[in-house]
Order: C-alpha cells, then sequence, then structure tokens
C-alpha cells in the first residue's frame, strides 16, 4: 500500500496559492499554474519507485511463550531490509486481553539492515492472547510517499492464573500432611499398597493378618498397607455461559481454573496422574494424563486455553465423550453451574452413567447475589417478590444436588473464595478413606 505523506499534503497545499494567482492574473496562461501540481506528482512516482521494497522485506515479533494475570512483558519486533537500511515504523495488532503501556506501535531504532523496537504490555485476562499483524511503513528518498505493508503473525501468549496464592495453599495443606522432619507421611495402615510387616496389635482387623508368615515367625503379623498411588484424577471444567458470569468481579470460570491447577499441583505432588478437560457446547480441550511435578507447567499452561464461550453446555455430549476417554477408574471432577433441575435434567441423565464406574466429584459456587436477595429485608413489594424469586431458585438448586447425591456423585458447594481449599481438602480425605 502506497498513500502521500504529510509533507506531500503540505506541498500540494503551498503550489495551489501560486497556481490561483497565476490564473487570475493571466487568465490566458492558466495552464501555469498546473506545473507545479505536475512536478509534484513527477516527484510523487519517482518517491514511490524508489522506496519501494517489499519483496527484500523481513521482519519477526518475539513475545514470551507465556505470562500471569497482571504481568508486564516486552514484545521485540525487528525488520530487515537487504543494503541501505531506511527509517521505519511498525505497529502490533493485539486482542483484548493484552493492554499496550507506551503504546502499539513506534519509529524502529536504526541497525545494521534494518531496525528494532521494543514495546511493552501487561495481560489482564486469562486465555490464549496474540499478536495477529504487524504493520511497518517507511518514507521513500523524498519523504512525500509512505509504502506499508501488513504482515500476518502467529505469536501467541499463554496468559496463565495467577498461581502465586495457590502455591501456598497448596504447601500449607501439604504441611498437614507432613512429619516435624519435613518428609510426607505415608499413612501407612490404610489404603491397599502393601508397605510392611509389625506384630499383631491388639484392636487390629484380623484381615490384616498374614498367617502364613505369623507361622513361620511363630508369632503373630500383620501386613502394613500405605494409600495407593498413581491413581487418575480428571479436572473437568465447564467453560459454558453460566460459567462466564462473574462473582465478585472474576468470572466464574477463572475461579474454577485456579482451584483445578491448586487440586493438580497437589496431586502431582502426591504421586496421582492429572488430565485437563475442557468443555461447552462440545469438548474443546483434552489433555492426556501426565504425571510428576514438572507436568504442573504443561497442565497450567493448557488450562490458559479454556476460553470464555457465551453457548449452553451441552453435558450429555461433553461427559459420554469425557467417559469414553477413562480407560481406568477415575476421580472425575466436574466444576460447573445451573439454575434449576429442567436445565440441568441431561446431566442429571449421563451422571448417572459415569458414577456407575467412576468417583465423581461436583465443584459448585455458592450463589451469593441469590442467597442475598433471599435474605434481604423486605422493605417494598418489589423486595418480596425478589426474595421469593430468589429463595424459590435457591430450592430449585438444592432439589439438583440432592439427585446428585441419590446418583451416588459428591458435591461441594463452597464459597467462591474457599473452592480451592474446599477441594484439595475432600480430594486427600478421598485417599485416606481408599476412595481412589
Amino acid at each position: 500500500m502506497i498513500y502521500p505523506s504529510g509533507r506531500a499534503v503540505w506541498a500540494a497545499a503551498a503550489g495551489a496559492v501560486p497556481a490561483l494567482l497565476v490564473a487570475l492574473a493571466l487568465p490566458s496562461l492558466w495552464y501555469l499554474g498546473l506545473l507545479w501540481i505536475c512536478l509534484l506528482l513527477a516527484f510523487l512516482a519517482v518517491d514511490a519507485a524508489a522506496g519501494r521494497g517489499r519483496a527484500s522485506l523481513a521482519a519477526s515479533l518475539d513475545a514470551p511463550s507465556q505470562v500471569g494475570i497482571g504481568g508486564e512483558f516486552t514484545v521485540h519486533v525487528a525488520a530487515r531490509f537487504p543494503g541501505r537500511p531506511r527509517a521505519l515504523q511498525a505497529r502490533v495488532g493485539h486482542d483484548e486481553r493484552l493492554a499496550p503501556l507506551n503504546g502499539t506501535g513506534g519509529a524502529l531504532t536504526p541497525t545494521g539492515d534494518g531496525g528494532s523496537l521494543d514495546l511493552r504490555f501487561r495481560a489482564l485476562r486469562r486465555g490464549m492472547a496474540s499478536f495477529d499483524r504487524l504493520w511497518l511503513r517507511w518514507r521513500g528518498p523524498f519523504g512525500l510517499v509512505w509504502n506499508q505493508v501488513v504482515l500476518p503473525m502467529e505469536s501467541k501468549v499463554a496468559v496463565l492464573p495467577d498461581v502465586s496464592d495457590a502455591r501456598e495453599q497448596a504447601i500449607t495443606l501439604l504441611q498437614r500432611e507432613a512429619l516435624p522432619d519435613g518428609h510426607a507421611q505415608r499413612r501407612a495402615g490404610q489404603g491397599r499398597e502393601f508397605e510392611a510387616l509389625k506384630d499383631y496389635q491388639p484392636g487390629m482387623g484380623r484381615r490384616m493378618i498374614d498367617w502364613k508368615r505369623s507361622a513361620r515367625h511363630g508369632k503373630l503379623l500383620a501386613r502394613e498397607f500405605r494409600i495407593e498411588e498413581n491413581n487418575n484424577i480428571v479436572l473437568a471444567i465447564d467453560s459454558g455461559r453460566l460459567m462466564c458470569e462473574p462473582v465478585d468481579g472474576v468470572p466464574k470460570v477463572d475461579r474454577a481454573v485456579t482451584a483445578a491447577l491448586l487440586s493438580a499441583f497437589i496431586a502431582l505432588k502426591g504421586g496421582d496422574m492429572v488430565s485437563l478437560f475442557g468443555f461447552d457446547a462440545r469438548p474443546r480441550i483434552a489433555s492426556g494424563a501426565v504425571r510428576g511435578s514438572a507436568s504442573f507447567a504443561m497442565i497450567q499452561k493448557l488450562a490458559a486455553e479454556i476460553d470464555y464461550s457465551s453457548e449452553e453446555t451441552n453435558f450429555t455430549l461433553a461427559l459420554t465423550t469425557l467417559a469414553g476417554r477413562l480407560d481406568r477408574r477415575s476421580l472425575v471432577i466436574i466444576f460447573t453451574d445451573f439454575v434449576d433441575p429442567i436445565s440441568a435434567e441431561l446431566m442429571l441423565r449421563t451422571v448417572g452413567r459415569l458414577t456407575e464406574r467412576h468417583l465423581v466429584l461436583f465443584m459448585l459456587m455458592r450463589d451469593v447475589e441469590l442467597e442475598t436477595l433471599a435474605d434481604m429485608p423486605p422493605k417494598s413489594g418489589e423486595d418480596v417478590a425478589r426474595a421469593v424469586v430468589a429463595g424459590g431458585l435457591l430450592r430449585e438448586r438444592q432439589v439438583v444436588i440432592g439427585r446428585l447425591r441419590l446418583l451416588g456423585a459428591h458435591v461441594i458447594e463452597a464459597n467462591h473464595q474457599r473452592l480451592g481449599p474446599a477441594l484439595v481438602e475432600r480430594y486427600l480425605q478421598f485417599k485416606q478413606e481408599d476412595l481412589l
């Protein structure tokens, strides 16, 4: 794309006044006033031809692969022109997840074969932020025209949830399960994984006695077990319309992602396998099961791809697809929300089949807004109507929760600020009770 610069506009305006004066003074020689315009057009043509060089232009955009919400980072733009470098200006296109701190463009600092520019951005919202295009422009030798190109870019930055608080909570919760010397407890005497033999003590169950070894040693010996590791934990996050509504200024799906990352950190530290599953109208993200603390970064980055959706959640398709992917008994943790029994009917039908083989846990956030409306002192007829409607919705919500529990699913309805700790406490309880 080629277009006139401000210098060309001012030059054309400056030549218009002499041309008008010539036309008024010498009407018969009015065409002499066009000489300036013709001369300017010639310079524009020469400037445009001399300033071209798109085929030899090369540009790149470098950005970090991931950043936390609220974090600041630098985007490096580099352009190269073979031969004599030209004065370049650049501008980058980005989505709404990022906010520029010093503008989205500017003049490139000259280098040996082109120029470079550093731009600062701040990450505002979780998700996969992208820089989709790069505008570059430069002037011709006379500075009368701009040569501009638009280059498509495929640079993505994963804006990750801030897990600093989650890590601190995880460390605190893990310390409860640790011995005074700092080593994790093996919680002997529970679970199904054999640990050791020890002398039988009064009060132990008869099933713990190892009769063959007791006969060999001439005294009663009991088998000691520890909680089994290598369990499969599935974190299923609903990103549909209801989960994108804000709670205390933050979308529910963001709070669910933070709680899921907290539980993933704990589970990976405990030796279990973790997989992530995101869905709305259809399954969006499905990771394989990973193991080890080093895999937490991959789970964290994949959680950034769970985007906000305005579509209704299709529980039948999502949970059926998830069940088909599981080849062993798993703890399926579903982060979701519902309003009434009618909208949750299809979910209830699918959950009944899922609980036949797997341990299912629903994580729900208390609807603080409805509870506030239901408990508001009635001062007018409108207050009474709002309280009645809110109370009815809360009762219908409890009906769905009751039906889920009848189907064999576990349900936690926690305050949004305690969603993560409540989940981790229940997860550790499941392990202690040998339910996994």
